[in-house]
């Protein structure tokens, strides 16, 4: 063990990471004598191996019925140090790498940052884009703002809706998306959906931003202060080509990994400049975009079939279909969220992943519930209005019913028409 915590001093650290060793001694000496009890085995020759194994002896091989009730703080923020040291080394990399070792790192950490259904939030999402959000069903207003609620019914959605940045602390900022969703619509549309975005656009967005929040008077409350994190998720799902997501807890690693100056929550100049500057300098986030591939399915694949495949096998053929690469280049910067240091136990704890298991672990009831759809409309309004846009060819016009089925499970219309598309198209 002490071999293994020296090793660092042979290392070639930047100053970063010998600012974050540094740090890292200084909650050695209370756990010292705990830490010497644990065998190690693999001492990797570099910071970030370093820092993972050590994350990993923490967690598993330290014997915690030997700790003493004062070391646990030490502990606790020795374990952060090492998560920052963590998450830092792997931003040296993204600073550097180019598109290919970037889309390989970001599969890589499919399980562990369940990439899966992030890219199902982030397809539905991209379904909703060009609704206002005046006109949509709160359950989508909230799954783009980034705030899960009761009522996001797992058959639905099948995604936590607060991957990226979660919102839900942001009571202010809530109250007015409840109250006047019509202001934020106006807000998001200087971003354009489509090509660059100028800081042209970016100001006029901030400007329209904060706005809201200068009419939310003070007897209302004690603070309006328009909170950056907020208007980075709205961006972020807007145009997550374009833009980081934050959250309080993710400014100061997101800051470091970037190397760049910490910024407030309030800071919307050092957002655009320094963290949306710097990545518009990575190799990865300049990649052209990756040209769309057709995927050829079996013809011999009926339209019974669609509707009881399961929904892991439907969502696998609409990814496919849109091209897997060119998912993740559209979705480049959002993604930056993946270099972020993750618990093993991060995907597990998705709001999707509890609801769905509370639901299957709960003890069956006289009536059988169907899931809430959501607001306003039926599956069959819904595919009725998109059947009357002229430009679908005629087999998809004869797929209605296949298409209700595919809504109803809880498909939105632009996955189900995909889906028919991939198979019959």
């Amino acid at each position: 063990m002490k071999k293994l915590l020296s090793l660092p001093v042979n290392m070639s650290l930047s100053e970063a990471e010998n600012q974050i060793y540094q740090n890292f001694l200084k909650y050695v000496p209370p756990l010292s004598l705990n830490l010497m009890a644990v065998k190690v085995e693999n001492r990797p020759n570099d910071f970030l191996g370093w820092c993972g194994e050590l994350i990993r002896l923490c967690r598993e091989d330290l014997n915690m019925d030997l700790m003493e009730d004062e070391q646990f703080v030490p502990l606790k923020k020795l374990q952060g140090v090492l998560e920052t040291g963590f998450t830092t080394s792997q931003f040296k990399m993204a600073r550097i790498a180019p598109w290919p070792i970037f889309l390989g790192f970001i599969e890589e950490q499919n399980t562990l940052h369940a990439l899966d259904e992030r890219l199902r939030l982030l397809n539905y999402v991209e379904t909703l884009r060009e609704q206002p959000l005046a006109e949509l069903p709160i359950e989508d207003r909230l799954a783009f703002a980034g705030k899960h609620t009761s009522d996001h019914d797992y058959g639905v959605y099948n995604f936590d809706v607060e991957w990226f940045a979660s919102t839900k602390g942001a009571k202010v900022f809530h109250i007015l998306l409840e109250q006047s969703p019509e202001k934020f619509d106006a807000a998001l549309a200087h971003i354009p959906l489509t090509g660059d975005v100028t800081y042209d656009d970016y100001l006029k967005f901030v400007a329209d931003y904060k706005a809201i929040f200068a009419e939310y008077t003070p007897e209302k409350s004690q603070n309006n202060t328009p909170p950056l994190a907020a208007a980075t998720r709205l961006l972020a799902m807007r145009r997550p080509d374009q833009f980081i997501a934050l959250n309080n807890n993710k400014i100061d690693i997101i800051c470091q990994g970037l190397s760049i100056a910490k910024f407030k929550n309030t800071d919307f100049s050092s957002y655009w400049h320094d963290a949306i500057g710097t990545l518009r300098t990575f190799a990865w986030w300049n990649q052209a975009e990756p040209e769309l591939v057709q995927v050829q399915v079996s013809d011999t694949v009926e339209a019974s079939d669609i509707a009881e495949a399961t929904e892991e096998e439907s969502v696998e053929v609409v990814v496919q279909n849109e091209n897997r690469e060119h998912t993740l280049w559209k979705n480049r910067a959002v993604l930056i969220d993946l270099f972020l240091f993750a618990d093993v136990d991060l995907a597990e704890n998705s709001n999707y992943i509890r609801a769905r298991d509370k639901a299957l672990n709960k003890a069956p009831t006289k009536s059988k519930a169907a899931p809430k759809r959501r607001g306003k409309e039926t599956a069959e309004m819904l595919v009725d209005k998109a059947l009357a846009a002229e430009d679908l060819p005629e087999y998809i016009q004869g797929k209605r019913d296949t298409l209700i089925n595919q809504v109803k499970a809880g498909k939105s219309v632009e996955q189900a028409i995909g889906l028919i598309r991939a198979i019959f198209g």
